[in-house]
């Protein structure tokens, strides 16, 4: 049975999370580049600043739909993990633990942070000039954000794959 859970949780932890990771990271440098169309002078009118970038914001709104729906989705890895870690009888070790803070902490930087961040971010990119040119900062901002979230996964899928004083660990 710890294999299946086990797949499970892997499995979950690719289709997930992974996909997550990168919808969430690519989000902000579009946004930057969408913040920016027509702010910078080029468009004079407001017909023309409205329309500029638009198809990046399609993409915005994409990117921010994968990172909502996978993050629910990314839900049963820890679900997984747990039923896994309760089956192998780990639960007590000291490297489980930290993954499951830390993953606890990628799952609140995703949820009040990035999510967050991209609903204001998408709704800027339809405001005016002085609006999308206000928000510039937080996209950027989000950039760090976004690599904290996968700078977190990554150092979790470390501590899963060596496992510090396992018997199969390095």
């Amino acid at each position: 049975m710890n294999k299946v859970l086990l797949s499970v949780h892997v499995l979950a932890a690719i289709i997930f999370v992974g996909p997550v990771t990168v919808a969430a990271s690519m989000f902000p440098s579009i946004a930057r580049r969408s913040l920016t169309a027509g702010t910078n002078g080029a468009a004079a009118d407001g017909a023309a600043a409205e329309g500029a970038g638009s198809g990046e914001v399609g993409v915005l709104r994409v990117l921010h739909r994968i990172s909502r729906g996978y993050a629910i989705g990314g839900l049963t890895v820890p679900v997984f993990g747990l039923a896994v870690g309760a089956g192998l009888g780990v639960l007590g070790d000291y490297w489980l633990i930290i993954s499951m803070v830390l993953t606890l902490a990628a799952a609140g930087v995703l949820a009040f942070i990035v999510l967050p961040g991209q609903s204001r971010i998408l709704a800027a990119t339809s405001g005016s000039p002085e609006q999308r040119a206000e928000s510039i900062p937080q996209a950027k901002a989000l950039s760090m954000t976004t690599g904290i979230f996968a700078l977190l996964w990554a150092i979790v899928v470390v501590l899963m794959i060596v496992r510090p004083g396992s018997t199969t660990g390095v």
